[in-house]
């Protein structure tokens, strides 16, 4: 069955040496952020951040799905969590991963939670968080600004496409959903 493919996708994804994973470099299924709320560069917690990984997990979804790296930058250099962590309630990998799944029931719909999937490991003993992420049964939107987008991996990048480009993707890639 369809779910017993995914199911073994995921534990072939989740078996990958992680230090391997991180030295590929980022791909179509491999994306890396260095945190979700803390910005290295300002050395304080960036909000915008949360909204660019919502953007990425999205765009898995969308997509055949995929790997966003968090704690490691996309020089591919491991920073670690821990300055994340220290920004929530729960400091701490629980914590960290209600904070995720959280973000992903606002941002983009709470039946989605089922496909993302959080995995913690240590590298160069550092935390770093592996969000495997499985492709969405349906369109999955981002609110921005008031209006729905839809988000896409595409190569090693998430591009946002248009109403026209995104009509054409769903009525491909969901065709059972028709036209309404």
């Amino acid at each position: 069955s369809s779910r017993e493919r995914a199911a073994e996708n995921l534990r072939q994804e989740l078996a990958r040496d992680l230090p391997l994973v991180i030295a590929g470099g980022e791909t179509e299924k491999v994306e890396f952020k260095s945190s979700l709320r803390w910005d290295h560069a300002i050395k304080s917690v960036n909000r915008s951040l949360e909204k660019v990984a919502a953007k990425t997990i999205a765009g898995f979804l969308n997509a055949g799905g995929g790997s966003l790296i968090l704690g490691v930058n996309d020089k591919s250099e491991t920073l670690g969590l821990e300055q994340d962590f220290s920004t929530l309630k729960r400091p701490d990998s629980d914590g960290y991963e209600q904070f995720v799944m959280g973000l992903i029931k606002k941002r983009l719909g709470g039946d989605l939670c089922p496909l993302v999937h959080l995995a913690f490991t240590s590298v160069e003993q550092r935390a770093v968080c592996r969000v495997v992420v499985e492709p969405s049964s349906r369109p999955v939107y981002l609110e921005e600004e008031g209006s729905a987008r839809l988000y896409l991996r595409m190569g090693n990048g998430t591009w946002r496409l248009d109403v026209r480009e995104a009509v054409e993707y769903v009525s491909r890639r969901w065709p059972e959903r028709g036209s309404g």
